[in-house]
């Protein structure tokens, strides 16, 4: 796993952090290193749970990427939504 630069994980709660060598398993399923491009830090919109530290965005990779998000939307279950935006993957821990 590696973190953009500027990127800070210390801050993440449990549900997220436990989260993680699963979405790695998965990028690294289809021979990829999964990077964490943002938590916390940066522009989130308004109520995104980034600022509770509930979220993540991960890199985009060139190919494969709906295969990626299906797998870790998969994995993680129905507390966690797997959103597969233009420029990367949005998971946050949010149970219903």
């Amino acid at each position: 796993m590696l973190l953009k630069a500027g990127v800070d994980i210390s801050r993440l709660n449990p549900e997220i952090r436990r989260a993680l060598p699963k979405i790695a398993g998965v990028y690294v399923s289809y021979g990829y290193e999964l990077v964490i491009t943002s938590t916390y830090e940066g522009n989130h919109g308004e109520g995104s749970l980034h600022y509770h530290n509930d979220a993540i965005d991960t890199a985009k990779t060139p190919e494969f990427l709906p295969n990626i998000h299906h797998d870790i939307k998969k994995g993680l279950g129905s507390d966690y939504d797997v959103v597969l935006e233009a420029d990367h993957i949005h998971i946050e821990y949010d149970p219903d």
